[in-house]
C-alpha cells in the first residue's frame, strides 16, 4: 500500500509519475500543476534524501526549496517544512488528520518537516493551504482554504 517508485536507476517521467499516483494522479499533477503555475515554482525530478524516500517533484523558488511531492500507489506525500508561527496560522482551519500531522512533525529549529499523505480532496485543499502559507501568501477566511 502507498508504494513508493524506488529503482534509481529508471528515472521517471511526470506522466509515469502521475500513472503510478493511480486514484490519486488527477490530484498529483493538481498540485505540481498548481505549484508552477500560481506561483512560478521550477520543478525537477529526483531522488533525494536515500533510498527509501523514492522518486519526487522538487519545488523551489529561486534557491529557496519548497516541497518535495513523492508519488505514491493511489496516493502522494508532500514534505515541506514549516516554522511554528506557520503552522499556528493555518492550524484551526485544517482537518483533524491533518493537525496530527502537524502535532507529530520532526522538530527543526524554530518549526517542523512533515510529510503530508494525500489521498483525497480534502487533504488535498490542507496540502495547498501549508503550500501557500510556505510561500507566504496567506489570507484569511474561506480564502484560506481555496474557496471563493
Amino acid at each position: 500500500m502507498y508504494e513508493r517508485m524506488l529503482d534509481k536507476k529508471a528515472e521517471p517521467s511526470m506522466p509515469e509519475l502521475v500513472a503510478h499516483c493511480g486514484i490519486c494522479g488527477d490530484m498529483f499533477a493538481d498540485i505540481n500543476g498548481y505549484l508552477t503555475k500560481e506561483f512560478e515554482t521550477e520543478t525537477e525530478i529526483r531522488f533525494p534524501y536515500g533510498n527509501h524516500y523514492g522518486w519526487s517533484v522538487k519545488h523551489k523558488k529561486k534557491s529557496r526549496l519548497i516541497c518535495d511531492i513523492f508519488a505514491e500507489a493511489d496516493a502522494f506525500t508532500v514534505m515541506l517544512r514549516l516554522t511554528d508561527k506557520q503552522f499556528a496560522a493555518v492550524y484551526d482551519g485544517l482537518l483533524d488528520e491533518t493537525k496530527e500531522v502537524v502535532d507529530n512533525r520532526y522538530p527543526c529549529g524554530e518549526g517542523g518537516w512533515i510529510h503530508y499523505r494525500v489521498t483525497d480532496r480534502k487533504q488535498l485543499e490542507d496540502a495547498k493551504l501549508l503550500l501557500r502559507v510556505k510561500l507566504g501568501c496567506l489570507a484569511s477566511g474561506a480564502q484560506r482554504r481555496g474557496r471563493k
